[in-house]
């Protein structure tokens, strides 16, 4: 289904009708602009290609030389972006499917490249689910990276969050696939599904999600009807 994206504000807390204190994470989803439409008849699934934000222009210096000052969109994004007839190329692309073709479900409407997705495609109540980065952790060892029991902490023992054994002798001799080592831990795509809509304030672009959402505060997320 169709979503938006948006920037984690990060966390609060409301109060409904009733007087309960509920945790809310704020996602701020300025209006994204249709940029790219993929019609089910060309590639055999419908979807839109939403942006968010706007990147810098490269300028041009007094002696008509091209300096680039910090992170500039490249020409090919700025022209994508043109088409569109957007004036900065978005900081953000990201392409949503839709599950149904446009214009036949009444659900789903019919989108053209120029349209706009507001946070007025939610309803206060209904279920979503959030897609984002979660917090970088880097190298980290199996006790945090796995939630391991590590060794005993009693009198004698040096190897108190160390992996232990970490595969078969002779037969297989090797190490089995799959098999649970320190590494780099966080900085991966997560999904959370059936957070509830509580609030949505359309004046300032905000979303009221239920909950707690992945990745850091004024990371990118993307917001989606779950049907």
């Amino acid at each position: 289904m169709i979503g938006i994206i948006g920037k984690k504000l990060g966390m609060t807390q409301i109060f409904n009708e009733a007087g309960q204190q509920i945790p809310v994470t704020v996602v701020e989803a300025t209006p994204n602009p249709v940029t790219k439409v993929t019609t089910k008849e060309a590639a055999g699934f419908a979807a839109v290609e939403l942006g968010y934000g706007a990147q810098k222009s490269r300028r041009a210096s007094k002696k008509g030389e091209r300096e680039p000052r910090g992170v500039r969109a490249p020409k090919a994004e700025v022209g994508h972006a043109v088409k569109a007839g957007l004036q900065a190329a978005p900081r953000v692309l990201k392409s949503v499917r839709l599950d149904d073709a446009p214009g036949k479900n009444p659900e789903v409407p019919a989108y053209t490249v120029g349209d706009v997705v507001t946070v007025g495609i939610f309803t206060p109540g209904e279920l979503v689910k959030v897609t984002g980065t979660t917090k970088g952790r880097g190298f980290q060892g199996i006790v945090k990276r796995h939630s391991a029991g590590g060794g005993p902490n009693t009198h004698g023992n040096t190897k108190h969050r160390r992996p232990g054994s970490v595969g078969p002798g002779t037969d297989p001799s090797r190490v089995i696939k799959g098999k649970r080592m320190p590494g780099h831990f966080g900085a991966e795509r997560h999904t959370q599904i059936n957070l509830r809509v509580e609030k949505i304030d359309a004046d300032r672009h905000l979303l009221y999600l239920r909950g707690a959402v992945a990745g850091p505060k004024n990371g990118i997320v993307l917001v989606r009807k779950q049907g």
